[in-house]
């Protein structure tokens, strides 16, 4: 006959904690970022892919990215896969891609 389990909980407190802390943005710690916004920005559209090409990175430090320009409102929800995201305020420009 088995015992009770006993579990470690302090794992899951761990996860919520870390994922607090992405939900406050202090995920932005990339020092790519601002160059990735600069590329969305003059590209007048965002894409996972996209910035793969463009700056030589992998699949998941792109995706990454894609997600804080959305929670910074940089950029648009996703469309669907395999289409840009709208870019809501363009270099140079100081525009809004959303208000027109």
């Amino acid at each position: 006959m088995q015992g009770e389990p006993h579990y470690n909980l302090s794992i899951l407190e761990d996860k919520e904690r870390a994922r607090a802390r992405e939900d406050a943005g202090d995920d932005i710690d990339d020092e790519r970022y601002e160059e990735a916004v600069d590329i969305v920005q003059r590209a007048g559209q965002a894409s996972v892919s996209m910035l793969q090409r463009k700056m030589t990175i992998g699949f998941a430090r792109a995706g990454r990215l894609i997600d804080i320009m959305e929670r910074e409102g940089v950029i648009g929800p996703s469309q669907g896969p395999g289409k840009m995201r709208e870019v809501y305020v363009m270099a140079d420009r100081g525009t809004s891609g959303g208000e027109e």
